[in-house]
Parts: C-alpha cells; structure tokens; sequence
C-alpha cells in the first residue's frame, strides 16, 4: 500500500523530476530553433549535427535528473512506494499542462531506468494517456483552424493571389526567389492534381503556423479548404542559393503521408503543444498512426509510448494471436506479427549461421547508427523495446516453439507469461520478392526501378546497404520501397569499391575462388547482378535505370562527394512533382552519378 504523500522529499523529488523536464524541454526547443536560421544560411552540416545533438539530448537529461534524485532520496531511490508517491506528486504539478503527455513519458523513463519493469507497472508509471487526450484523434477544434496553431487563409480572388498572401505571412531572413512566379505554378499544379475536385470549389487553406524543417528542406503543411471534403496540402520549400524556392506542391494523402513517412528522420517544429500537433496532422491523413505522428514532429520517446499503448489496446480488444512474419526466415532475427496490427516485432537470435559473422552487439550498433541517422525515406525507423510481457495464450504455439529455441537468451516463459528481454518493432512491409512474385507486370516493373533508386539515395547519405538481396526491402502501402535489414548495413566512407581484376589465365577464369586478394572492405559492384534475385525481363529493367550502380565508379563518386563534405539532395516527392524541374532536367540527366529522387 502507498505512504501518503507527507514528507518534503517527495514533493522536492516531483519538482526535480519536473524542472529537469522543463529544462530538457527548453533546450531541444533552442536547438528546434536553430533549423530555421541553418535553412536560411544553407548550413546543412549544423542541421546533420543538430538532429544527433538533439536525440543525444532526452537521455543525458534523464540521466541528470536522476543523479538529482539519487542525492535527494539516497536509500528511498530505488523504494517501489517512493516512486508512488512521486508519481502521484508529479501528477498534480503537471495537470493540465499542455505538454502532459510528453511529460508523462519523461517520467517513465526514471521509473524504467531504475526498476527494468517487466510489462508495466500502472501504480508507477503512467500508462493511459491523459483523459483530455481520449477519444478520436483530430477531433478538437486545432485541426478547423481555430487554434493559434493554425493560419488561415480565405480565398478572394485567384488561387495565385491566395498563395501570394501565404508567402507573405511565411516570411524568411532571407528573400523568396519568385514569389509570384511561384504562386502561379501553385495554381497550375493544383488546377492540375486535384482529380475531380473543380479549382473553383477552393475557397480558402489552412497551414499549421510553425514551418516544419528537415534535411535540406522547409516544409508548410495544411489543407484546402473546398465545398466539399478538405484535401491535404504540403508546400516543400529550398534554399539552393540564399533565396527561397517553392519546390513542389503536394495535394494527394499518399505524398503527403510519404512526406511524413516513418522511413525519415524527425522534423524539427517548434510547438508548445505536441497534442494539438498530432490532432492537426492526424486530420491531413487519418489512416497514419498516432504513434508515427509524435515521431514525425520529433517526439519520438512519446511516439514509442503511445505504440506501445496500441499494441495494448490491439491486444486487449482482439483476438490475434503472435505469429511468424510472412517471407523468407532471417538469419539473423526472428520476426513475428500480429495479424490486424501493422508491426512487425524483432528479436536478435542467440546464434547467427554462416555465412552472417556479426555479433548481436554489432546488430545493436547497427540500429543505433541508423536510429542517428538520415534515413532518407529508405531506412525504417525501428524501435527498441526492453522487458516486454506478453500472456502465453497469444502466442501460436509455432512461434513460441521457434522463439524459446532460437531466441533463449532475450525470450523466457514465467508461468503463462512470455517475457522478452529485447526486441524491436518496424512497420510491416511486404517483401520486395514476395511482392515481384504477384504484383501485375507495370506494379513489378515500377518496384524495380525505385529498387535501384533506393541505393541511390542511402548511398547520397553515406550508407551502404551491405545485403543487397530483394528480401531485404518491403513495398509500402504507397508503393515506396524501403529498406529493412541492417545487419550488414554500414558507412559508404568505410567501404572499398572495386573494379573485378581480369582473370589472367583459363585457370584463373574457371577458378571457384578468386585469384587475387580481397579485404573484409572490399565490395566489387560488378556482383551485384548476382544478388538482385530479378527474372531476366526485370533485370532488364533494373540496367535500364541503373547499370551504372553495378560498377565501381557510381559508388566512388558518392564517397568523394562525401569526403569533399557536400550534403546531397534526396527528395520526399518524385523528380516530375518539382515545380521546375523540366527547366533543369537536362542539366541533371548530364550527371547519371547523383541522386534522382
């Protein structure tokens, strides 16, 4: 039974654990502020370092707060009823508040910190969002614009006219390139994409306030107001030469959900109020997750809370079993699914068969790299979970049988529970070859094609895939490849590209071995073809679009790129949605070595 709250440690304790939030919350608020002025500067490095900086920054300021605590509490540090207490103490200092759900995540991390709960302790940790957070997502009055989060913009005249007048609210440091030659390739596009939706029937737009900022890119993001249904709208802006362009307009869910996708690293948006965020977004594309969504605006810890209230409430309302994942078996992980849950669940295997040489620790790396990294739209976002308790009953028993032998050291029954030491989430993606195998031939063809585009552009980001075969990448719902295996993905700049050395005789040519000598760093591009797995009518495909990638000096141009230290274009939108891209084409089809996103 909990003490009650009676002694000046308790509430000193709450008023650590909420000023050390307040402080990490002001200080990745400083560094959320400075993606404005690098975008105006052009200083992409600052923005790379910045988005390391500001992930770093959640468990340095856990791990302050708790060094505060440990000198307040001494032995009641690790005291189950303290941390009671505590939880009830900060409760109330934080009730109301419109950062409570993040705040109450914080929290959780003490607790998880200290004691390593195995499933969740509800008296210790806040385990149901807060009540004025319930029900349906997007519901409040943020996503009609009546909230300070929100502009808009009432149509008086031409779509033009409608769009100059977002310019000139949106204003930078530095000038827009061609307002008004923007505004009318807005118009045009929008005439263009809105289907059977007359541009007449647009009577206005409303944009969140704060612009969301990523990579090389500014984003302002809403939706049209029309007579009948609001579409959703995304503005992507650049900087390529200290002026502001419009880049591309986009007005259907599924660009606008690529532009948000869970494959990409985190914007940086400047909210007071994550809630009422996510309630905004979540009205632009209804079908994406909530979760995904506090990831997007950077909130990722929160997003990893509010999946793990999902799987729970997935759990608590069906009844699906866990089962094995459809495709070929991993080498390296067991994977697992729910069937109506769209996740895939992860668990490292106790021991890897040849030809795989990695450790579990070197897999762990692996995940973190990516977790720092840009993931550019190819790499998904994983999220690592520790203790996780599951009823047996859920379980097919195949399953259970596969995970007890070849997962022993991180899966264990404890009576009719299923405790998991370690494991990771992703979306689930269906499996490139699975999906050549039935798509129709212009689906299969398509795939392909942004098959070797999605080696383009990791490698326009330093990274290497490493295992290049077709198991290793899923489809999206959007038709967007991704990839997923990272057990042998590494840096472009620590990889050797090489060209075959001939052979110098017949024996050398009918050698099973190579004749000369080859490093752990060596790769020889020239192998590829023979990993791709394609149907000859589809590798013809893939050489039309990029033969280049099977030889080594596609590959060596990116790391010289890279070592001159350039930060390389990867766009979340296809080269044809560029607003002027068909006056640049030709200059871009001159260099087959960078990038087409």
């Amino acid at each position: 039974m909990a003490k009650p709250l009676e002694d000046e440690p308790i509430a000193q304790g709450a008023e650590i654990i909420d000023a050390t939030f307040h402080r990490y919350f002001l200080h990745q608020r400083d560094i959320v502020r400075c993606a404005r002025a690098n975008f105006e500067r052009r200083d992409w490095h600052a923005t790379q370092r910045d988005s390391a900086a500001r992930l770093d920054l959640y468990n340095e300021s856990v791990r302050e707060g708790l060094d505060l605590l440990h000198g307040l509490l001494g032995p009641r540090f690790a005291d189950a009823d303290t941390w009671i207490e505590l939880r009830n103490a900060y409760a109330d200092r934080i009730a109301g508040r419109g950062d409570r759900e993040v705040a109450e995540t914080f929290f959780n991390s003490f607790t998880r910190r200290i004691f390593h709960t195995v499933g969740v302790n509800g008296e210790m940790e806040f385990v149901s969002p807060p009540a004025e957070h319930r029900g349906a997502p997007g519901a409040s009055g943020a996503a009609a614009g009546d909230s300070a989060l929100v502009a808009r913009f009432d149509r008086r005249g031409s779509l033009a006219q409608l769009f100059a007048e977002v310019f000139a609210h949106y204003e930078f440091r530095v000038p827009w390139d061609d307002a008004a030659g923007d505004a009318g390739r807005i118009a045009d596009e929008i005439a263009r994409g809105l289907g059977d939706v007359a541009p007449e029937a647009i009577r206005g737009l409303t944009l969140a306030e704060p612009v969301f900022f990523r990579g090389k890119g500014a984003y302002l993001v809403g939706e049209l107001l029309t007579e009948g249904e609001s579409l959703p709208l995304v503005l992507a802006l650049t900087n390529p030469e200290g002026r502001v362009v419009v880049d591309a307009v986009l007005v259907s869910r599924d660009e606008v959900s690529i532009v948000f996708s869970f494959a990409r690293a985190y914007f940086f948006v400047d909210v007071d109020r994550p809630h009422e965020l996510v309630e905004f977004l979540h009205a632009i594309m209804p079908h994406k997750p909530i979760a995904e969504l506090y990831n997007a605006i950077g909130w990722n810890k929160h997003g990893k809370t509010e999946l793990y209230r999902s799987i729970l409430h997935h759990l608590a309302t069906t009844d699906d079993r866990f089962e094995i994942a459809p495709g070929q078996r991993g080498m390296v992980m067991c994977v697992f699914t729910l069937p109506g849950f769209d996740v895939v669940f992860k668990v490292i295997r106790d021991r890897f068969e040849p030809p795989k040489t990695v450790t579990a620790e070197e897999v762990r790396r692996k995940y973190r790299l990516v977790f720092r990294h840009d993931r550019a739209g190819r790499l998904v976002d994983a999220q690592e979970f520790e203790h996780l308790e599951f009823a047996r009953s859920r379980f097919d028993p195949v399953l259970l049988e596969e995970l007890l032998a070849l997962c022993s050291e991180r899966v264990r029954l404890d009576g009719d529970q299923v405790v998991i030491a370690h494991l990771y989430t992703e979306r689930r993606l269906r499996p490139l070859d699975v999906y050549l195998r039935e798509a129709s031939p212009a689906a299969a063809r398509e795939a392909v094609v942004d098959y070797g585009q999605v080696m383009r552009d990791l490698a326009a980001t330093n990274i290497f895939p490493g295992d290049m075969l077709t198991k290793n990448f899923g489809v999206s719902r959007n038709g967007r490849l991704i990839f997923y295996d990272y057990d042998e993905l590494c840096r472009l700049d620590e990889c050797r590209f090489r060209a075959l050395p001939p052979p110098r005789n017949e024996d050398d040519e009918s050698s099973g071995e190579p004749w000369f000598y080859v490093s752990e760093r060596d790769i020889f591009p020239e192998e590829f073809r023979n990993f791709l797995g394609l149907r000859e009518e589809l590798l013809a495909v893939f050489m039309q679009h990029h033969a280049e990638l099977l030889g080594p000096a596609f590959w060596l141009r990116m790391q010289e790129l890279h070592a001159r230290g350039e930060v390389l274009d990867v766009y979340p939108y296809r080269s044809a949605r560029r607003l002027r891209w068909r006056a640049r084409s030709a200059e871009r089809r001159a260099d087959p070595m960078l990038p087409r996103s």
